[in-house]
């Protein structure tokens, strides 16, 4: 028996959840535990590999209804499949079915295998036959042409750096996907018409008999349509191949670490010529060594002297606009914060931009002669104020 996994606990869904929902958590989760997002994380590694796996099987129709009745997914159909010279579908190899049909057998005709028609012993054959219409294909079936779907979108991770992300830019792309083939022009045909199928006659179902019972079901060899197409050499009737596309990606400015750019139809292509999937690019912004960038701020520590900070001064601070004028009050203390007006990153959603936080780091001098140490011991017998007064007397409160 195959292992059962929940997927629509995987993805975080309910089970009556639309194709759009599984798409959307899909996409979210992908995002979250992507291996390039998360670099040697191999816990998230895994969490991706089991989103992917719910995603293949609940984003697909004929997966999903498998999954849905029996709680699996199988290849191979039910557990049992595989006796020998089939190729899937239901295999009763080793369960006597002859005496649970004989009483239906008597009532259409006799036979003791319990079809009609059937001699001793063929009853078993004959139900694993009518069970393979719904999980598989029997040996000497061809696989028949599933309907149109659309392609599936790609998730992709591209590392820019801090200039990129604030001034924007474009960058060029090489990407795996899945796109139309060019002989057949994704219809998977390789021309020539199509004739009727001899399987169902054109009506694109067949019956099927078990005991009294009478199955209508899809014709597997057609896939329902009634029509036998040929299949183009070049894509096996796939309607799609794989290939290796540069695509060029416009960022733009002021975008941020995680953020997320959508290029339209450059996912895999859709089968049988349905529509092709999105591109969808995860940033992930390198650090600068000077600017720290929080939303639309940006942080900067600059170092200023003793004799700045006490007196006051007017200095100049890197912004990512250039050079600008800052003015530090007399009495400036280490660690004290300054803002300077519309200095950060544009905001090209709401039109407006943040400021850029300058944060003071006041350097000792550095004693090289006498006269520079001479200097800092009048400064001591002028300034007799403890700094650390305030620190004691808090540590010593009562609540």
């Amino acid at each position: 028996m195959p292992s059962t996994k929940d997927y629509y606990k995987t993805l975080g869904i309910k089970r009556d959840a639309s194709v759009d929902d599984i798409r959307k958590a899909y996409r979210r989760l992908a995002r979250k535990y992507h291996p390039d997002l998360n670099p040697g994380d191999k816990a998230a590694e895994e969490r991706f590999k089991e989103i992917q796996e719910a995603n293949d099987i609940l984003g697909d129709s004929k997966k999903r209804k498998m999954y849905d009745q029996f709680g699996f997914y199988s290849e191979q159909g039910f557990p049992g499949a595989g006796a020998p010279g089939s190729q899937g579908g239901f295999g009763f190899g080793g369960f006597d079915f002859t005496d649970a049909f004989s009483g239906a057998a008597g009532a259409a005709g006799g036979a003791r295998g319990g079809f009609p028609g059937a001699g001793a012993g063929a009853g078993a054959g004959s139900f694993s036959d009518l069970f393979s219409q719904f999980f598989g294909r029997g040996a000497g079936q061809s696989e028949a042409p599933s309907a149109p779907e659309k392609g599936t979108d790609l998730e992709y991770a591209l590392s820019i750096d801090f200039w990129q992300s604030i001034q924007g830019a474009q960058v060029r792309i090489k990407i795996g996907r899945l796109e139309g083939c060019g002989r057949c022009r994704g219809t998977g045909s390789s021309g020539g018409g199509s004739q009727t199928c001899p399987a169902c006659k054109g009506s694109g179902n067949v019956s099927q008999m078990a005991g009294a019972m009478r199955f209508s079901l899809t014709c597997q060899r057609c896939g329902g349509t009634g029509r036998l197409r040929n299949a183009c050499p070049e894509c096996r009737g796939e309607g799609r191949q794989a290939s290796e596309e540069s695509v060029e990606v416009r960022i733009p400015a002021g975008a941020n670490d995680g953020s997320r750019l959508r290029v339209g139809g450059k996912g895999n292509a859709g089968t049988m010529g349905a529509p092709s999937g999105d591109l969808f690019i995860t940033l992930r912004v390198q650090p600068h060594p000077v600017f720290r960038r929080d939303g639309d701020d940006v942080h900067i520590h600059i170092p200023v002297s003793v004799s700045e900070a006490g007196l006051g001064a007017r200095v100049e601070v890197p912004t990512v606009d250039g050079k600008a004028l800052l003015k530090i009050p007399q009495g400036t203390q280490n660690g004290q914060k300054f803002r300077l007006r519309e200095k950060g990153v544009l905001n090209s959603r709401k039109g407006i931009r943040g400021d850029q936080i300058v944060e003071i780091g006041i350097q000792s001098p550095d004693i090289r002669d006498e006269r520079t140490r001479e200097l800092l011991k009048e400064l001591a017998l002028v300034d007799v104020k403890d700094p650390r007064a305030e620190l004691w007397d808090k540590v010593q409160a009562k609540g």
